[in-house]
C-alpha cells in the first residue's frame, strides 16, 4: 500500500512542468521533461538542499539526445543507462551518460493521483523501457525501478544512479568496511578533498558488495543523506567527486549500481560486470535514501568525527 504524502503538487518549476512531493521533513521536486531529473532534495527541517545546482543557481533546459551530459545543467539526480560513458555495443552508437538522462519521460497520472511519482521511457537507441516510482513517508523516498527488454534477444546493460549533491562544510562520507576494502587507501575518502593540491576530480567503484549502504554525513549540522539498497539486484557502489577538476564543479555522487566500469563495451566484455535480460525479460529493483538531523543511523564506521559543539542548519 502506497504511503500518502502530506501533499503533492503540479507547479511549473523554472518554465518547466514539475511534480512535488513533500512530507513534514523532506521534499522532492521531479521534472518528467527533462529526464525525469530530481531536481531538488530538501531536508525541511534543517533548510539542506542536498541536490546540486551549479554555482547555486536552477538553469533548466532541453538537451539534444547526443549532447555531452557536461552541457546538461548538471542539476541534480539523473539515471544512467544503459551506459555511463559513450560507447558502442551490438551496433549501437550509445551517448554520453546513456540515453534515459536527456529524454522525455511519461507520466503516470493514476500513480500520481496516489502520490507516487511514477515516470516511464522507452529508450530510443536500446530496445528498453525503463520506470522509475518515487514515493515519500516522513524522512525517507522510495525508489522502484523496472526494465523491460523490449526485444527478442538478450540485452545487456549498465545502469547507475546519478545523484549530484552539493558539498558543504563539514561533509564527510560514511562508509562499511567493505566497502573501504574495495576501494582501497584513498586519501580523499573521509574529508572529500584533495588536501590542498591542484583541482582534481575521482570515480572509485567498490565491487562486489554484500550490504548496499552508504551516506554522507554533515558533522557539523548532523544531516545524514543514508543511501540503502540490496546489493543482490546491484552489487557496486560507484563514488564519483569533484574539487574543481571537473568543468570546474565541485560536487560528490553515490551511485548504486549494477557494474564496475563506466562502459557498457567494456562491462559486457567481461563475465558477470553488468546486467542481462533475457528475450522479453524484466527486472526489478529498489533504492530507498533517508535525509536525517541526529544521525541515528547505526554507524558503518568509526570514520565519523564531531566537533565539540555542533550547530544546526536552520530553514532558509
Amino acid at each position: 500500500m502506497a504511503h500518502s504524502p502530506l501533499a503533492a503538487e503540479s507547479v511549473i518549476w523554472k518554465g518547466f512542468g514539475a511534480r512535488i512531493l513533500r512530507s513534514a521533513v523532506l521534499e522532492v521536486v521531479v521534472i518528467p521533461e527533462l529526464g525525469a531529473k530530481v531536481v531538488s532534495l530538501k531536508n525541511l527541517s534543517t533548510g539542506r538542499e542536498w541536490m546540486y545546482h551549479p554555482d547555486d543557481h536552477l538553469n533548466l533546459f532541453h538537451n539534444q539526445p547526443n549532447d555531452d551530459f557536461a552541457r546538461s545543467p548538471l542539476v541534480g539526480w539523473d539515471e544512467c543507462l544503459p551506459t555511463i560513458s559513450p560507447c558502442t555495443w551490438r551496433g549501437r552508437a550509445l551517448p554520453d551518460h546513456g540515453e534515459v538522462w536527456n529524454a522525455a519521460w511519461h507520466l503516470d497520472e493514476a500513480a500520481w493521483k496516489n502520490g507516487i511519482i511514477k515516470a516511464s521511457v522507452q529508450l530510443p537507441i536500446s530496445p528498453f523501457e525503463f520506470t522509475r516510482a518515487i514515493e515519500i513517508q516522513n524522512d525517507t523516498l522510495s525508489v522502484n525501478y523496472h526494465l523491460r527488454n523490449l526485444s527478442g534477444d538478450r540485452q545487456e546493460f549498465l545502469w547507475a544512479m546519478h545523484p549530484l549533491v552539493a558539498l558543504k562544510t563539514g561533509d564527510q562520507l560514511v562508509l562499511s568496511n567493505e566497502i573501504r576494502q574495495r576501494i582501497g587507501q584513498q586519501p580523499w575518502i573521509d574529508s572529500l578533498s584533495f588536501e590542498g593540491k591542484a583541482p582534481a576530480s575521482v570515480k572509485a567503484y567498490a565491487r562486489p558488495l554484500q550490504k548496499g549502504q552508504a551516506e554522507i554525513f554533515n558533522r557539523v549540522s548532523d544531516d545524514s543523506l543514508i543511501f540503502e539498497w540490496d546489493a543482490a539486484d546491484c552489487d557496486t557502489l560507484g563514488i564519483w567527486l569533484t574539487r574543481g577538476g571537473w568543468h570546474g564543479h565541485h560536487h560528490v555522487a553515490l551511485e548504486p549500481s549494477n557494474g564496475a566500469t563506466d562502459s557498457l563495451a567494456a562491462a559486457a566484455a567481461k563475465e558477470n560486470n553488468c546486467g542481462v535480460l533475457v528475450p522479453f525479460g524484466h527486472k526489478e529493483w529498489k533504492i530507498q535514501i533517508r535525509a536525517t538531523n541526529n544521525h541515528h543511523s547505526r554507524p558503518l564506521t568509526n570514520c565519523v568525527t564531531k566537533p565539540k559543539a555542533a550547530r544546526s542548519r536552520s530553514l532558509s
